[in-house]
Formats: structure tokens, C-alpha cells, sequence
């Protein structure tokens, strides 16, 4: 067995960053990520602009001013302005040039075509000059972002009508085992639903990948050797199930027929300790265990990083310190990966039992490390916790 970094840095070595394509600008870019910088492609405002609605003045005139005129949002401001004169502006409308502050329109009295100051004007107030957002050829988005709602918003504001994009990996998953049936079958004797499928599938898709195959298969090595076959044009093949070393446990000696090159199998951790990982050609291949909690909790300490890696992201495999909510005690063999809920005040651990539980792991947000061995804290201490957001 080797260690989880061990085994994380195996991972990594093999899950290089995808090829770029260019999407027309449009919604469907949403969750995308950039394959490259984007620079301005102008000063932003390209104007000095006023932030509210009122009158563009000189910070040096008294307090009486005549109203010259009106520019709102999208006019034009060609005429200067002269000494003890002022102008009706809007927000979003350039400055005139001359005047060098904006008074809001509520400290001030109208009197005609006349406005008394009715508080003291500093020089710039109210005013976003040229350029203060954004200059041209500023890098403003960098390779690797995730094209989130506000992303696309600046991504339009720079005119991007093509946006250059990490093309998403493929994912094939397969749940194996002869007690599987599918969601919509009513389970008899010992047999239960795939639940492993739909959740592998969705955690998958929810960390950027294009899932193009699922499927259930049973414990046969011919139909396994079948499947697998059916997914090697994906970049990554997820199984789960049949990893282990019992008598229906096809999926080692199957992949390995197939020409797999296994990088390790066997890690030193609970739960999830059969996971294997390999190449089959270009291929990824993670075999997970078929327990709930197994699966989960490999996904997330050597299918995300992947995932992350291959779509450009620094990959999330450090666990960060988090005070508990509660005393916490354990005895485990070997480093253990518990279901725990953070909170604003602290990480509180969930109850699980065993590694075929998947109830715990609705709430769950995060995996508290607990070390191998007798381990007791009580609430308040600071415990290592690896996000899952």
C-alpha cells in the first residue's frame, strides 16, 4: 500500500491539462474554463463618468451656479465647461470636460436655471475616471478561470464574441456487480439500486467533465471486458465495484488483459483502501470500491484532483485546519476520511456507519482526516479538513 499524497502525486503526473477550442460568446460558455488570458481591449470607463445623478461642477466655483445643459447616460460632453457654470448629468454620462466633480442632486437647491451648493465639493467626488477599472492591455482574466455568471458579464464587456475554452474532459463510468439494478426496478432477495453510478456521474459533472457513458454491468469478466472496451476513447473511465480481491472481483485482472498500466493499487487509508489507478493508452482509469462512502471519498482525494488538473485548475488535495464543533474521538487502523459538515464556527463530524452508509453524505461538505491510531480532541481544537467545495 502506499500513502494518499502518494498516491495524489501518481495521479497528477498523468492528468495533464485538455486541448483548447473557441466557443461562440453565449451562455452555454457558463462553468467552461478560459485556455487563455484575456487582455482589455480598451480603458474601462473609456470616459470619466459619473457614479450618480446630479450636476457636474468645479470644486473651485462658489456656491451659486448657472445650469447649462443636460447630458445623460449615452449623450455626449463636447462643450467645456467655464467658470461658475454647471450641468445636469445622469449616472453613466461623461464628465464635460473642465469640471472635475459631481454634486448629488439631493445637496442641492434648484432655483430655475440656477443650483445653490448646499454642501462642500472635493475635487473628484463622484467621478470614475478613465481607465480606473480596467487599462487597455490589462490581463483581466487569466488561463485557468472558471467561467462563472460574473466571468461571462466582463467577458462581454471586453467584446469577447469567441471565448477560448479548455475542452472538457470525457468520463465513462461503470458500476459493476451482480446485486445492482437500476433505479427504477424494485430490488428482490439481496439485490439493491445503483446509487454508485448516478452519484460517481454526477460528481464528475459537477466538477467540469462531460459524462458521455453510464452504465450497469455485472459481475462477468467477459460483459466487464465488454464495457470497458466501449470507454477507452474517454479521457477518464470510472469503475466502481469488483476492485477488491474476492472470487467476483473481475475489474483487476480484466484491465489488466486490456494492457492497463497500474500505477498503484491499494492505498493506505479507510475508507477506500482497494482503489486502483492506471493508463490504458490515454485513458485514466480509477477503479473505486462499490461500498457509498468508498466511492465518495476516493472520488474526491484522486478523481477531482484529476479532473481539476485536466480542466487547468490547481488541484484541491490540501487539507486545511478547522476548530471542531464538538469533542472528537476514534481508533482506526489507518488515516481515516470521516464525513463532516463545516459551519461558520467550525467542522462538526457526522455519524456514519461504515463504509456502506451514504446517508451521512447528503450533509456532508467536507472529510475531517482523523490519523491512524488512538485519536482524541475535544471541541475547539483545530482538526485537518479537506473541503469538498
Amino acid at each position: 500500500m502506499i500513502d494518499v499524497t502518494s498516491a495524489q502525486k501518481l495521479v497528477l503526473q498523468f492528468a495533464s491539462c485538455g486541448s483548447s477550442s473557441t466557443r461562440p460568446f453565449c451562455r452555454s460558455c457558463l462553468d467552461d474554463t478560459l485556455a487563455q488570458d484575456i487582455r482589455a481591449d480598451c480603458d474601462s470607463p473609456a470616459f470619466d463618468k459619473s457614479m450618480m445623478d446630479g450636476y457636474a461642477v468645479r470644486a473651485a466655483d462658489g456656491i451659486k451656479l448657472r445650469v447649462m445643459g443636460v447630458i445623460p447616460a449615452g449623450g455626449a460632453a463636447t462643450e467645456p465647461l467655464l467658470p461658475n457654470q454647471a450641468v445636469r448629468i445622469f449616472t453613466g454620462a461623461p464628465v464635460p470636460p473642465g469640471a472635475d466633480a459631481v454634486v448629488k442632486q439631493e445637496d442641492v437647491q434648484r432655483i430655475d436655471d440656477d443650483i445653490i451648493l448646499v454642501q462642500p465639493v472635493r475635487v473628484s467626488q463622484n467621478i470614475l475616471r478613465r481607465g480606473s477599472d480596467m487599462k487597455i492591455g490589462d490581463v483581466v482574466l487569466t488561463q485557468g478561470t472558471l467561467i462563472t455568471p460574473a466571468v461571462l458579464g466582463l467577458l462581454a464587456t471586453l467584446g469577447c464574441a469567441s471565448v477560448p475554452v479548455v475542452k472538457r474532459p470525457t468520463v465513462s463510468v461503470l458500476a459493476t456487480g451482480n446485486e445492482l439494478v437500476a433505479v427504477d426496478q424494485q430490488p428482490t432477495g439481496s439485490q439493491i439500486r445503483n446509487s454508485n453510478g448516478p452519484m460517481i456521474a454526477g460528481l464528475a459533472q459537477s466538477y467540469g467533465a462531460n459524462v458521455v457513458h453510464e452504465a450497469l454491468v455485472p459481475d462477468d469478466a467477459a460483459q466487464l471486458r465488454s464495457a470497458v472496451l466501449s470507454c477507452v476513447k474517454s479521457d477518464v473511465l470510472i469503475l466502481s465495484g469488483g476492485v477488491s480481491v474476492g472470487d467476483f472481483d473481475h475489474v483487476p485482472k480484466v484491465l489488466s488483459e486490456l494492457g492497463l498500466s497500474t500505477h498503484f493499487h491499494q492505498v493506505k487509508m479507510k475508507p477506500g483502501k482497494p482503489v486502483l489507478f492506471g493508463t490504458l493508452g490515454s485513458t485514466l482509469v480509477f477503479g473505486l470500491p462499490g461500498n457509498p462512502l468508498s466511492a465518495f471519498v476516493c472520488f474526491h482525494l484522486f478523481v477531482r484532483p484529476a479532473l481539476q488538473a485536466m480542466l487547468g485548475h490547481s488541484p484541491k488535495i490540501t487539507p486545511i485546519e478547522v476548530s471542531l464543533t464538538m469533542d472528537c474521538h476514534s481508533k482506526h487502523d489507518r488515516p481515516t476520511y470521516a464525513p463532516a459538515k463545516l459551519h461558520p464556527h467550525g467542522v462538526e463530524p457526522l455519524p456514519w456507519q461504515g463504509s456502506s452508509t451514504i446517508r451521512a453524505l447528503v450533509e456532508a461538505n467536507a472529510l475531517q482526516v482523523l490519523p491512524a491510531g488512538e485519536f482524541h480532541a475535544k471541541a475547539g481544537d483545530c482538526v485537518p479538513v479537506l473541503l469538498l467545495t
